[in-house]
């Protein structure tokens, strides 16, 4: 059997660009000083007058964005998550507040970016973008849902912030994946329990998924794209089809993906939940795998928070 193909998000990100400027005109790029990285840097070499390096100043990159929304242009301003957080400030006063047209994208999120260590692996990031009146918070499975996002974003109007990863991960998508804003994306069809994933962890959530059904237990898994706004409809879909929850990020479990979750249920279904995510504590350094084994966000983990899920309903 044929090795499936693997690809980076930040390299979906990086072709993308390409392909939408050459789509529309008005799109343009910024950078703080990171586009190797971000692979924004393949739009720079095909279109140089419309690309924008702000240097290690990541504020006055949101304020180029936001002068450039203004005037009609659709900016993508990419950096590093871990950095993006240095214009949180600019991002709230100016672009969230005003409702301006600004992509943000943040790469090397989570503790998925390894070797690189605590200081560069952002685990707050969600929980800052999602608590921005009028942002909306996505983060991509696979390149070609990266892709997909991009021209999404292009054609929506208001601030966002996409979530991006440094290492490669198994392409599951094709290219007649319907990509919705605000749409969860249901991979697999199970009565037990829903999981619900982001990022890095609908591949786990995927293993897990073959882990519990050699245990005979059905399980739904959606890959939550769309942090902010949820999708609430397929939220209580699921809780009256599977009576549990499990969410898996590679986030803090306190602001993101399960919190977000939690606090819809909240208001809207009694539904209980297991959340697997980076324990409100710091990363460090070490490979990817061996990270999530020691942080508890690896599919065996999914698995175990699923079968605790469902004795609770």
């Amino acid at each position: 059997m044929a090795e499936m193909k693997k690809e980076a998000t930040r390299e979906g990100y990086g072709k993308a660009l390409v392909e939408l400027g050459k789509q529309n005109p008005d799109v343009v790029v910024l950078d703080a000083d990171l586009n190797d990285s971000t692979r924004s840097d393949y739009f720079r070499i095909e279109f140089p007058k419309r690309f924008f390096n702000a240097g290690i100043a990541e504020q006055n990159m949101i304020g180029m964005a936001a002068g450039l929304s203004v005037a009609g242009k659709i900016p993508y301003a990419s950096t590093f998550a871990i950095f993006s957080e240095r214009a949180i400030e600019f991002v709230r006063n100016i672009v969230a507040r005003n409702k301006l047209n600004v992509k943000i994208a943040g790469s090397h999120a989570g503790i998925h970016t390894g070797e690189d260590g605590k200081s560069a692996q952002a685990i707050e990031d969600i929980a800052f973008y999602r608590a921005l009146p009028y942002m909306t918070v996505i983060q991509p499975c696979d390149t070609v849902e990266t892709r997909k996002a991009v021209f999404a974003l292009a054609a929506y109007h208001g601030p966002s912030y996409m979530r991006l990863l440094r290492n490669p991960l198994t392409i599951i998508h094709d290219d007649n994946y319907n990509f919705q804003i605000g749409k969860g994306d249901v991979l697999k069809e199970g009565n037990d329990v829903a999981i619900f994933a982001t990022g890095t962890m609908v591949h786990e959530a995927l293993a897990a998924h073959e882990m519990l059904k050699k245990e005979n237990i059905s399980a739904t898994i959606v890959n939550m794209h769309t942090i902010k706004p949820l999708d609430g409809a397929l939220i209580e879909k699921l809780s009256k089809k599977t009576g549990c929850f499990v969410t898996a990020e590679d986030h803090n479990v306190i602001g993101g993906l399960g919190g977000a979750i939690a606090e819809y249920v909240a208001q809207h279904c009694s539904t209980p939940i297991e959340m697997i995510g980076v324990q409100d504590k710091f990363g460090e350094s070490g490979k990817p795998a061996e990270l999530y084994k020691k942080y508890g966000l690896d599919a065996e983990y999914i698995a175990e928070a699923a079968k605790k899920a469902i004795k609770r309903k």
